[in-house]
């Protein structure tokens, strides 16, 4: 299993006009379905007067935590060609929101799942995409004399010091990635003294 994932990097937006209609779209990194709904509740607020506010999202590196929104538009027409897009570029933590602005001709069913397509894909084409790596924490104690022993580890593996307590007690939280915890794991596990707890 890989252990990298493509999400963008900050909001981006892009706009599609089709037969006076407008499709604004709007692109979010989110890790959660509450950052979903609070932005699709804002959004909703924000653009009252619009005929439709049609979303999807995709979330986990696993990309198997998705739904899709048609926001009154006829069924399949707006959020599946929306999550569409998120797939075929391969993104996750991701919500991509487009609001329809109706011009008074209709595009019909083929013609909606085109703009709703389309609008999606200005927001991602705006986004910077970046590879994210996936990652796990674990805590680790041990007594201060085994201090050297420890950083000496640290320093060799690398992993992220979340956070350290040093006493004559010291803990420390270490964020690694996926394919490379097991190893720092071995090394600190061979370390006597030295407690490794998976922080899950």
């Amino acid at each position: 299993m890989s252990d990298t994932y493509l999400t963008i990097s900050a909001p981006s937006s892009g706009t599609y006009t089709e037969k006076r209609s407008k499709f604004l779209a709007f692109a979010f990194p989110v890790s959660n379905v509450e950052e979903v709904k609070a932005l699709v509740d804002e959004h909703q607020k924000q653009y009252y007067d619009a005929r439709h506010v049609c979303y999807a999202y995709m979330l986990g590196h696993e990309r198997t935590t998705f739904r899709a929104n048609d926001n009154g538009e006829p069924s399949g027409t707006a959020g599946k060609p929306i999550l569409g897009q998120i797939n075929s570029n391969e993104l996750t933590d991701i919500l991509i929101i487009v609001v329809r602005y109706f011009g008074g001709v209709k595009l019909g069913t083929s013609g909606l799942i085109q703009a709703y397509k389309a609008a999606a894909g200005e927001a991602i084409a705006a986004a910077e995409i970046v590879e994210r790596t996936v990652d796990e924490v674990i805590d680790i104690s041990f007594e201060y004399t085994l201090m050297n022993a420890v950083m000496r580890i640290i320093k060799e593996e690398e992993p992220v010091i979340v956070c350290q307590s040093f006493d004559n007690d010291c803990t420390m939280r270490l964020r690694q990635r996926a394919s490379l915890m097991p190893r720092l794991r071995q090394r600190l596990d061979k370390v006597d003294g030295v407690s490794v707890d998976t922080n899950s």
